[in-house]
């Protein structure tokens, strides 16, 4: 058990205030660190309605109002058309927190599914489909940076994927600049880690929107990276930490 886990509070209140100082902490070193953010950034956040981008922009509003100079944040949300999706919670929160943002409707969904075979791996043509439309839509908001929600857990599950499965030591970079130069990508939640994230979302009871893609899908190699840290950290305490550490 660790340190996190032994922390014991008196209200569910307490606890989502705990959570989102620590995550404020962890998002803001890793701004810094990587130099993310710098005066006059126009930042379009990318939400997909998961756990890690709603609690992505909710910190990011935060750390807004907390910076020495102005930023400009526009949230872009982009409907796949899945069967079943409901965004009216997603717009509701989004009104809500006062944000200025765009929903994008795009069919990728039929896309996806009629090209992957059945038992075939949707992420990899999802995700291009997927940033190819947040490029566009970047370039037409005038944003000059990317952030996306990769955390902690994505980054060392795809180090462990590049090293197993294609042979090399790579991991998600903090930050890039696109091929054509448009504009650069960023990675705020780096340094946070998921299970932080997913208790955080539930405090807060973000409207979570299902994905019915990747997220239908079992078996996958991440899922078994996933597994095996899982594993070794139950005997090697703070192994996910330790291996941030080596990465940097």
């Amino acid at each position: 058990m660790t340190a996190r886990e032994k922390v014991a509070f008196t209200s569910p209140a307490e606890e989502r205030d705990a959570l989102e100082r620590r995550l404020a902490r962890d998002l803001g070193r890793a701004v810094a660190e990587f130099a993310m953010i710098e005066q006059g950034d126009k930042v379009m956040v990318a939400i997909s309605g998961g756990k890690d981008s709603y609690t992505m922009l909710h910190l990011l509003l935060r750390l807004q109002r907390r910076l020495p100079f102005p930023i400009e944040l526009i949230a872009v949300h982009l409907d796949q058309r899945q069967p079943g999706y409901d965004g009216s919670g997603l717009k509701a929160w989004l009104d809500s927190v006062g944000v200025r943002f765009e929903i994008i409707s795009e069919d990728t969904y039929s896309v996806v599914t009629a090209h992957i075979e059945e038992g075939k791996t949707y992420c990899s043509l999802c995700s291009r489909l997927r940033r190819g439309i947040l490029y566009s839509a970047a370039e037409r908001l005038g944003a000059n940076k990317l952030a996306l929600g990769h955390h902690r857990e994505d980054t060392l599950e795809t180090f462990l994927m590049n090293l197993f499965y294609a042979g090399k030591m790579q991991a998600m970079p903090a930050r890039y600049t696109t091929d054509d130069g448009r504009f650069e990508v960023i990675r705020p939640l780096l340094d946070c880690a998921e299970a932080d994230l997913a208790r955080f979302a539930a405090l807060q009871a973000f409207p979570i929107i299902p994905c019915n893609l990747c997220g239908s899908q079992s078996g996958l190699k991440r899922e078994a990276m996933g597994a095996l840290l899982g594993q070794l950290e139950a005997s090697h305490p703070n192994l996910r930490a330790v291996m941030m550490n080596a990465l940097r």
